[in-house]
């Protein structure tokens, strides 16, 4: 099975249909209530609701999922019935795979009822029609170029005495994401250096995001929160909870983090601790959710559409 041990809870619906051509006289007979086993509407409802909870025990690689709603809808014409299956679940994967599995098994209740009336009957079709919820759902089309500055706070690292890796994993990332990094730079935990070069890439570099690295710990030398904190005009501060809280189901550590995030001017500013699992974590809780940030900076307010990425990269990674 694909590990989704990374993946934030979202609401995923999707939407699949199938398609049975059938004879007038059998759909006669099911609007008359003359079928030999009865209606098979009602029992293929129940049928597609219990396949789409029991989905992973019948397709191998599917995931057991938390399924939290099931919606049959039947149509009948002069000569096909067509079914419509709807899931939902809060979950961290896909439900299209519950939504195909709910309107195959309803589709092979109906043949199987009515298999005896109608010799021609046949599954025609069972296509998914949508679905919704995934990491692409939120990641906008990236109609200009972002630029992005990264500050690791170190002492051993500015000094070289040690190679910096997480603020490597972070430009890596910012990259693979589709930021340009302007600036990538390694200074000793002193306020007054994070201040500087904060100013420097916010109000002078103009850039759309910054993202530190250490100091946001317990000892006497992490004071990053606090440099960083003067600068803001505004706290963001579901942001640094939903870091925390991400990391906090992987890594009980998490609760000493003590990561701020903000804005300065039109610029998002993150701290993120120095560890390299704090770092990963951060990033994973982050994108792509954080692009809405920046719509909401330049006063674009909110849409719910959909809108491809900017790299085939980006989609690669952003599946559901």
């Amino acid at each position: 099975m694909r590990d989704i041990s990374n993946k934030v809870n979202t609401l995923r619906t999707a939407v699949a249909r199938a398609r049975l051509k059938v004879s007038p006289s059998t759909i006669r007979l099911i609007r008359e209530g003359g079928a030999p086993k009865g209606d098979p509407i009602p029992v293929a409802r129940v049928a597609a609701i219990q396949a789409a909870k029991n989905t992973s025990q019948i397709i191998p690689y599917c995931h057991p999922m938390p399924v939290e709603f099931v919606g049959v809808e039947f149509q009948l014409d002069e000569d096909f019935i067509e079914i419509l299956a709807t899931v939902k679940a809060i979950y961290k994967t896909g439900v299209e795979m519950e939504a195909l599995t709910a309107a195959s098994v309803a589709a092979l209740t109906i043949y199987d009822m009515l298999k005896m009336v109608d010799e021609v009957m046949q599954i025609e079709s069972i296509v998914l029609v949508k679905k919704k919820g995934g990491k692409t759902d939120f990641r906008p089309l990236m109609d200009r170029d972002f630029k992005a500055g990264i500050v690791v706070l170190s002492d051993s690292c500015a000094r070289g005495e040690k190679e910096d890796i997480s603020g490597k994993l972070i430009m890596d990332r910012v990259e693979l994401e589709g930021f340009d990094v302007s600036e990538y730079v390694l200074i000793p935990d002193e306020p007054a250096d994070a201040q500087a070069q904060i100013k420097r890439l916010a109000d002078e570099l103009d850039v759309d995001l910054i993202i530190t690295s250490g100091g946001t710990g317990i000892s006497d030398r992490d004071t990053t929160p606090e440099a960083i904190k003067e600068l803001l005009d505004r706290e963001l501060p579901g942001i640094a909870e939903t870091m925390r809280a991400y990391g906090q189901e992987r890594n009980p550590y998490a609760m000493f983090s003590r990561s701020l995030v903000g804005v300065r001017g039109k610029t998002l500013i993150v701290t993120m601790p120095g560890s390299t699992g704090g770092v990963k974590d951060g990033m994973d809780a982050l994108f792509p959710y954080v692009f809405h940030a920046f719509k909401m900076l330049r006063n674009e307010g909110h849409s719910d559409e959909i809108k491809p990425a900017k790299t085939d990269a980006l989609q690669q990674k952003a599946k559901i």
